[in-house]
C-alpha cells in the first residue's frame, strides 16, 4: 500500500490550491483519511479529517477556508485550499486508515509530503 500526496507549490496570499492524495495498491479497503501538516519548527497537527460516509473534521486554524474530500471509485482524496495565508506554509502529509487484508488489522499510513509554501 502507499500513499502518493501531490499539488503543493508556490502560491500568493489570497491564492488557491488543490491537495491530491492518492492510494495504491489490491482490494484497499480504507477508513478514515486525513490532511496533517508540519510547519518549521512545530509539531505535526491534524488540518482537516473524513470518514468513508462524507463526515469531515477540520482545525479551528482553517476558518472556513479549506474542503477536504474523497473519492472512494479513485481511492484518493482531495483537499482544496482557499485563501491562503503565510501562516498556512508547510509540509503536507496524507494520512489513512487501511485495512490489511492478510491480518484483518487495519494500519495508519502516511505519504511523502507535499509542500506549500503562501509567499508574495
Amino acid at each position: 500500500v502507499q500513499l502518493q500526496a501531490s499539488g503543493g507549490g508556490l502560491v500568493r496570499p489570497g491564492g488557491s490550491l488543490r491537495l491530491s492524495c492518492a492510494a495504491s495498491g489490491s482490494s484497499l479497503s480504507i477508513n478514515r483519511m486525513g490532511w496533517y501538516r508540519q510547519a518549521p519548527g512545530k509539531q505535526r497537527e491534524l488540518v482537516a479529517a473524513i470518514t468513508p460516509g462524507g463526515s469531515t473534521n477540520y482545525a479551528d486554524s482553517i476558518e472556513g477556508r479549506f474542503t477536504i474530500s474523497r473519492d472512494g471509485a479513485k481511492n484518493t482524496m482531495y483537499l482544496q485550499m482557499n485563501s491562503l495565508k503565510p501562516e498556512d506554509t508547510a509540509v503536507y502529509y496524507c494520512n489513512a486508515l487501511i485495512l490489511n487484508r492478510s491480518n484483518m488489522a487495519w494500519y495508519n499510513y502516511w505519504g511523502q509530503g507535499t509542500l506549500v509554501t503562501v509567499s508574495s
